[in-house]
């Protein structure tokens, strides 16, 4: 049996692709100016900056005025329900809503919010993750400055109904902001069909360097900056930009875009059939977020009976690596706060695993990863079978 490395936590991130790497070079090198320079290195800088976010403009359905590249995810996140925020507080609109299975960086910064006075609140979501349309129009009044959705969930692949969600929002007065992320490339997203006023992407999760990403922000939409000193990005973001980088994302969304289809079925495929193969396996191994619209790359699953530290330890052993559906703080393992809201018992909560499929996964993973799964199961099981036996025969 093969005893090639298995990479399945491509959620977590991506290998820098070819491409981009080649993409980037030249600004590593010759091409090194400051695109705020005058001279001929800075304004070829600067023809390849504007050039890098009309790319990615286009990829969102945007006008090139309407993306600001940022460092990442968590910049982007920030920006976007601290801007609004802080910018909207002065009418009287002093309240966020987001959701209890946001990624932490919405999460913290709707903290933030109620730290400097204002009102956090937060909407149901179901056993599935699914977020309660109703009650999320239950909260939106004229107070709410800044709702934020996650449109595709990072741990389960819940894909939420963006489109109804920013219209509600926006007939109520306030500004729509959802955290793209997992979602750019595994669903359609054209700022001409859907009415979000931000939207933050992050480049390497898509084949792009670590430390860059960009926000779309709607033209009109107040925004304060997070950051001061400037007059970059129109003051939104000052600080030198990150030439390479920000040509590196504009060529990895232009490839994942091109290609999503094709990707969108082939890993629709291998997740069927990983399900499919561990459910014969392991019948009674629970899928969260079953029946639920979800994405295709992500899995998130409990064995009854084993624990995920020690799965993802044993896994690792074998040179399979995914992640956790628990966090680990100050030495202490806790359940994910995307199942607890959930309502998943704790029990499975600590056993949860995710796996995600990207440009690293093929039907070979999927059947060894399987066959890892199963036996490692059934190791972990083992005393407990023994112990009830051992009882029954006394």
């Amino acid at each position: 049996m093969s005893t090639t490395p298995i990479y399945l936590d491509h959620a977590a991130t991506t290998p820098v692709r070819d491409e981009v790497m080649a993409a980037m070079a030249p600004f590593f090198g010759p091409r090194f100016g400051n695109p705020s320079s005058v001279h001929r290195w800075g304004r070829e800088a600067r023809v390849a900056l504007d050039e890098a976010r009309e790319r990615v403009a286009a990829c969102l359905g945007a006008h090139s005025d309407e993306v600001c590249f940022t460092s990442g995810g968590t910049e982007g996140d920030n920006l976007a329900v601290l801007g609004v925020f802080r910018t909207r507080r002065s009418e009287g609109r002093r309240a966020a809503i987001t959701t209890p299975i946001e990624h932490k960086a919405v999460l913290a910064a709707a903290h933030q919010v109620a730290q400097e006075g204002g009102d956090e609140r937060l909407v149901r979501v179901d056993h599935r993750g699914v977020v309660d349309h109703a009650h999320f129009v239950s909260l939106l009044d004229d107070t709410v400055a800044v709702a934020s959705v996650m449109w595709v969930n990072n741990e389960v692949g819940v894909v939420q109904d963006v489109p109804a969600l920013a219209r509600a929002a926006k007939a109520a007065g306030a500004v729509f902001h959802t955290d793209g992320v997992q979602a750019f490339g595994k669903v359609s997203i054209d700022a001409r069909q859907t009415p979000f006023d931000l939207l933050t992407i992050s480049g390497h999760k898509i084949g792009a360097p670590k430390g860059i990403g960009a926000l779309y922000i709607r033209r009109d939409t107040p925004l304060s900056p997070l950051f001061h000193g400037g007059s970059q990005d129109r003051g939104r973001r000052p600080g030198t930009e990150n030439v390479a980088f920000a040509v590196g994302l504009a060529t990895a969304a232009e490839l994942t875009l091109a290609e999503h289809e094709a990707e969108h079925a082939r890993l629709e495929t291998l997740r069927r059939e990983f399900v499919t193969a561990l459910r014969a396996r392991v019948p009674d191994v629970v899928i969260h977020a079953e029946g639920a619209p979800t994405a295709p790359h992500i899995v998130n699953l409990s064995i009854p009976g084993t624990n995920s530290e020690s799965l993802l330890m044993a896994l690792d052993l074998r040179g399979i690596a995914c992640s956790a559906g628990s966090a680990c703080q100050s030495g202490s393992v806790s359940a994910s706060h995307v199942l607890t809201a959930m309502g998943v018992p704790v029990e499975l909560a600590n056993a949860a695993l995710r796996l995600s499929f990207g440009a690293l996964s093929t039907p070979e993973c999927v059947t060894r990863t399987v066959d890892a799964l199963a036996t490692l199961a059934d190791k972990a099981r083992a005393p407990r079978a023994q112990a009830q036996f051992a009882v029954v025969d006394f």
